[in-house]
């Protein structure tokens, strides 16, 4: 065996490229300062299971639930508000108990999760797109698109994010029928959560933009003549993404309680497809008649949710300030 014909098996034998990427990334990221500092924090280590724990049930809720909530074949009004299984009168069956319609309350609050982390998600998703690209717009552009831009943003900041969406929703209700509503309910409270998370990502990119334009790739960039919108997506942009991820971590638990105080209001998603809003409004119905369950184990979700988040957001924050590593 000649040395060309070695050097031929050895490159058989050598992972791909992308592979080698991967596993390199993946090691820089358990020897970097992110990774210590998330594993000296107890806090921060509770937290995150807590959170993938409660989203791992919400996404397979179908698997996880002991009930299907949407099956009204298997919903019996004989069912309705029994208490939790070790209180007298309780069902081995249900073991928070069940609501007014017969659910089960826990399959209900899973599957109300997952409500409300889809509207969350959603929401943040779109609030970080639109934030994002106008924040480029208005740091590298500037002038009057800056202007313009700012202007708005200082304007929305002057009203609470609830108004905001209490305004979308009021204006969209106005618009649409009975029918469509009820179809396009979820999608509007997206749009609603989306408007007032908007600025948060707009004016943390625009400032983080006014500092990359003016450095030296960028400078680089505009001699050779790249087009102006190439340069903020394949220069600036990768270096505003840091800010971003902490304030979209952030907005998550902001998006959630947005969400379920809509629905707590009756103007968010339909009862048909109850989130943990309004199965707390449900319950909410009937807390002085003495079913507690009802409101109270929906709530202690929901607390637990947007608290494990925001712990994890604040954490996330401190790791990527280079001033407290």
């Amino acid at each position: 065996m000649n040395e060309h014909t070695k050097v031929e098996r050895l490159d058989e034998a050598a992972p791909p490229p992308f592979l080698t990427r991967v596993s390199d990334g993946v090691r820089r990221f358990f020897d970097g300062d992110v990774f210590d500092s998330f594993r000296r924090s107890p806090v921060t280590i509770l937290a995150f299971v807590v959170t993938v724990v409660l989203f791992v049930a919400a996404l397979f809720a179908p698997w996880v639930a002991p009930h299907d909530t949407y099956d009204l074949r298997s919903l019996d009004l004989m069912n309705a508000y029994l208490p939790p299984a070790w209180e007298a009168g309780g069902d081995s069956r249900f073991l928070l108990g069940t609501d007014d319609q017969g659910r089960d309350m826990l399959s209900a609050m899973i599957y109300g999760m997952r409500i409300s982390l889809l509207v969350g998600f959603s929401g943040v998703l779109l609030a970080a797109l639109f934030g994002t690209m106008l924040g480029l717009l208005s740091g590298y552009l500037g002038g009057w698109v800056d202007s313009l831009i700012m202007r708005i943003a200082d304007v929305q900041l002057t009203f609470p994010a609830i108004l905001i969406a209490l305004m979308i929703d009021g204006i969209a209700s106005t618009l649409m029928s009975t029918q469509a509503r009820a179809d396009f309910k979820i999608y509007v409270i997206i749009l609603a959560i989306a408007a007032s998370l908007w600025v948060n990502f707009a004016r943390t990119v625009r400032g983080s933009t006014l500092v990359e334009k003016n450095k030296e790739y960028v400078q680089a960039a505009r001699v050779i003549g790249i087009h102006p919108l190439m340069i903020m997506y394949r220069h600036v942009l990768p270096n505003v993404t840091g800010p971003v991820l902490v304030i979209a971590t952030l907005s998550l638990a902001v998006a959630i309680l947005t969400e379920a105080t809509l629905s707590f209001l009756g103007v968010g998603v339909p009862p048909t497809n109850p989130s943990l809003g309004t199965l707390i409004r449900i319950g909410n119905n009937f807390l002085f008649s003495g079913e507690w369950w009802m409101s109270i184990f929906p709530g202690i979700v929901l607390v637990v949710l947007v608290l494990a988040v925001n712990l994890l957001g604040d954490w996330l924050r401190d790791a990527l300030n280079p001033k407290l590593r």
